[in-house]
């Protein structure tokens, strides 16, 4: 470091940087019309704290276990596998990151090689001597682990090279041993080797001389931050790291990660986050099938490396669901594998709030209705009450928004008084209709003489709402979360974190009131929705509550849990030749809130009326309003002088902007409707009944309106009291998700030691299947 002047500084990294001479830095300085901008690699004291400031990793060290580049015969390598993790590696190399390989694999190919060789010479030999009917006895003998190491190496190193060159990519190959490491002087030529290469825009691959190594002594482990014994890969990669100040390792295996019991056993969990100190709480299984490490020696080798400054993750390399994507994936910071950090987070992981809410969900599935009631009318007073700090946090979002989102965003963001009144009016109205909610008996059948069947509504389980700058889905969504008695996890934007935070304490401050507080989580974590998405074995069901873009992904994402909701809110509105003048100006479908889901996108005009007088009124009243027009393909040819022609018809404008176009009937005005809509909320608007009825028959979309606003479709507006969304989905619940669509049913049946072979030909009973009335109101 060279200082000079009192607030000038600059630094060099020697390994990295052809160091700077003092007179050219004086020289720049002195001469203004002179700028040099040094780009520096970023200098890290310690490890990266979350996943997601892996995207900043410079340099990466990938370890290849034996499990991951061996074949499952261990007689040759896994070729495929392989290929896609040369891929990946080429890519961020590629991107201008510095990659090393850490390797196995030479002792795997040199037994292919030699088994090859033995076989060859044996069946000569046994040619020549004894005919070819001792062939099919011929065996091979045992082969040792340096000569096939010895054997196999150059083979490797070509297969590396070859892949690698696909990709413009020259690799260089480095043998060692402990030696390299622990004399002076040869740990400086390795690192000085290594630090040439990179800068070369090589790729090293390194690996253990397994030909003159001594075999690994059982109990030689590591020994604090300067001493580590290269007896493994994984120690070998560890060491690496640290001497060449690497920011991330990743070590490839045959397991998802580690686990806090051997995997493969009952209760054997996955661990996102491992911290040190947890060591105590990891019971080590066996090792792989091949290598001579193990999870034990990993996760030993990683927390030498993660005290050395460098951060760690182990992953699976072999299971061909990801091996394709698993590298990158980590980079990009999505939650593979299992990450060591130093940094305990404030809270709960994600896995264990989601834990919390379920055990706390089943409480409060088993209160009496009068109890979950109870908790949703303190809810409602809780936002009257507490409206002062609830607006307060709201101003302090709404005024970060105001300088970085657009108008939508804003009204989105928004609460005021009368939100606050109609949200308390909502909840109240919803926490009336929870009382004939969880328990409540659907059917009854007597399936024979005393054995009685029954269908009852249960709650779904843990459900994950994920919603965008709207802080008024939060209180919606929990009070319907509690009437249905089900868990809830929340993920909202950061752009309402302030808004939602005091919304949340208010929930659980209502729940408490029955002990319950924990039902209900806001995940604040710096989780990816991705990553939610994977926690299949938790989570029952996914509403998203946002932009299509949101939906879209969360339906990509979600493999494994059902996703409730719609991607586009494309809605229409048809003004058949019949219509009343008055009825079509009134319907404020597109004016009264355009950003809404349920607001109209396209209009639809019957051909007789252009070139009227309500044809004229129409437009004005939009130009008044000032809607943006887009003219439809058959509009614009109507036209002399037309709107910019709509670049799609199936648009989403969540804008003061709709497309208007021409039908020539009702029946072309379905048929547009079913090709360009999104099965949300359409209109008609007309005075002929038989058409009116035609179209609410024929046209299959989640909601359709005669002579009224698309906006209507909103739970609160159906008497729903909440919604948690619209769903377009065909199967258990459509239109405006309220109560009903939160719950599912579970089978009911009472006998008296009944068998079923007390049913078969030759036994004693039939079977009755007679149903039995239901009282209303007739509760499990």
């Amino acid at each position: 470091k060279i200082k000079f002047m009192p607030t000038l500084k600059f630094s060099c990294v020697s390994q990295r940087l052809k160091p700077l001479k003092f007179p050219d830095i004086l020289r720049s300085y002195t001469n203004l019309r002179i700028t040099y901008l040094l780009v520096l690699p970023r200098l890290r004291m310690h490890s990266f704290a979350h996943r997601s400031e892996l995207k900043q990793a410079k340099r990466i060290v990938v370890k290849l276990g034996s499990a991951v580049v061996t074949r499952g015969d261990e007689c040759g390598l896994a070729l495929g596998r392989l290929a896609s993790i040369v891929e990946q590696v080429a890519m961020l190399q590629n991107q201008g990151r510095e990659m090393m390989i850490v390797t196995s694999g030479a002792v795997a190919f040199g037994k292919q090689r030699l088994r090859h060789e033995i076989l060859l010479s044996q069946s000569v030999r046994q040619a020549l001597h004894s005919g070819q009917n001792q062939l099919k006895d011929m065996s091979v003998p045992v082969l040792e682990a340096r000569a096939c190491a010895a054997a196999g190496q150059s083979g490797l190193m070509a297969l590396y090279e070859a892949m690698f060159t696909q990709y413009s990519i020259c690799t260089a190959q480095i043998l060692v041993t402990n030696l390299d490491f622990h004399d002076e002087q040869k740990r400086r030529n390795l690192n000085s080797t290594l630090h040439e290469l990179l800068r070369m825009n090589i790729v090293p691959i390194i690996n253990t001389n397994d030909a003159v190594v001594p075999p690994p002594v059982p109990n030689s482990d590591l020994q604090g931050v300067n001493v580590i014994s290269i007896k493994d890969n994984d120690s070998l990669a560890a060491r690496l790291a640290v001497e060449m100040k690497v920011d991330l390792l990743i070590a490839l295996s045959d397991v998802q990660g580690l686990y806090d019991s051997p995997p493969g056993t009952d209760d054997a969990k996955l661990i996102d986050i491992f911290y040190p100190g947890d060591q105590q709480s990891i019971t080590y299984g066996t090792k792989s099938r091949v290598g001579i490490g193990g999870m034990e020696a990993k996760v030993k080798a990683a927390l030498w490396a993660l005290q050395g400054g460098t951060s760690v993750i182990i992953a699976n390399g072999t299971d061909p669901k990801v091996t394709g994507h698993v590298i990158t994936d980590i980079v990009e910071g999505k939650k593979v594998g299992t990450f060591f950090s130093e940094v305990k987070p404030a809270g709960p992981t994600v896995e264990q709030q989601t834990e919390m809410a379920r055990h706390a969900g089943r409480t409060l599935a088993s209160l009496l209705p009068e109890q979950r009631a109870e908790i949703i009318c303190c809810l409602a007073e809780l936002l009257i009450e507490k409206k002062e700090e609830i607006l307060n946090a709201n101003k302090k979002d709404m005024e970060l928004a105001t300088t970085l989102g657009t108008e939508p965003l804003i009204n989105r963001l928004s609460l005021s008084t009368a939100k606050l009144n109609s949200l308390a009016i909502g909840l109240r109205q919803l926490a009336v209709s929870s009382r004939n909610s969880v328990g409540r008996v659907l059917r009854r059948t007597r399936v024979a003489n005393n054995l009685e069947l029954e269908q009852i509504t249960v709650p779904i389980g843990v459900l994950l709402v994920i919603f965008e700058s709207r802080p008024d889905c939060l209180p919606q969504v929990s009070a319907l979360a509690i009437a249905s008695g089900n868990a809830l996890l929340l993920k909202g934007g950061k752009e309402a974190s302030n808004t939602n935070k005091i919304l949340h304490q208010l929930t659980q401050e209502a729940l408490s009131i029955h002990g319950v507080a924990d039902a209900i989580q806001l995940v604040s974590t710096r989780e990816e929705v991705e990553d939610l998405c994977r926690l299949d074995k938790m989570i029952d069901l996914i509403i998203p509550r946002g932009s299509s873009q949101l939906v879209r992904e969360i339906q990509r994402a979600a493999k494994g849990i059902p996703v409730l909701g719609h991607s586009e809110g494309i809605c229409h509105v048809y003004i058949d030749s019949d219509a009343s003048i008055d009825k079509a100006l009134d319907i404020d479908s597109k004016c009264d809130y355009p950003a809404a889901c349920n607001a109209m996108e396209t209009l639809l005009i019957h051909r007789d009326l252009l070139r009227t007088p309500v044809f004229d009124q129409i437009i004005d009243m939009l130009r008044t309003e000032q809607v943006k027009i887009h003219a439809g393909p058959r509009f614009a040819s109507y036209l002399t002088f037309s709107p910019s022609e709509v670049k799609s018809l199936r648009t989403e404008y969540g804008d003061l902007e709709c497309c208007i176009e021409v039908v020539d009937s009702m029946q072309e005005a379905v048929d547009h409707i079913h090709k360009y809509g999104s099965s949300h909320t359409d209109v008609i608007v007309t005075e002929n009944e038989e058409t009116a009825e035609q179209f609410l028959q024929q046209v299959d979309s989640a909601c359709v309106f005669w002579n009224s606003s698309s906006r209507f479709a909103d739970g609160y507006r159906f008497g729903l009291g909440a919604e948690v969304g619209i769903s377009t989905a065909r199967i258990h619940a459509r239109g405006p998700v309220g109560l009903e669509g939160l719950l599912t049913t579970k089978w009911v049946l009472r006998g008296e030691g009944h068998t079923v072979a007390d049913f078969s030909e030759q036994g004693s009973m039939k079977y009755l299947h007679e149903n039995i009335p239901v009282p209303q109101g007739s509760f499990n």
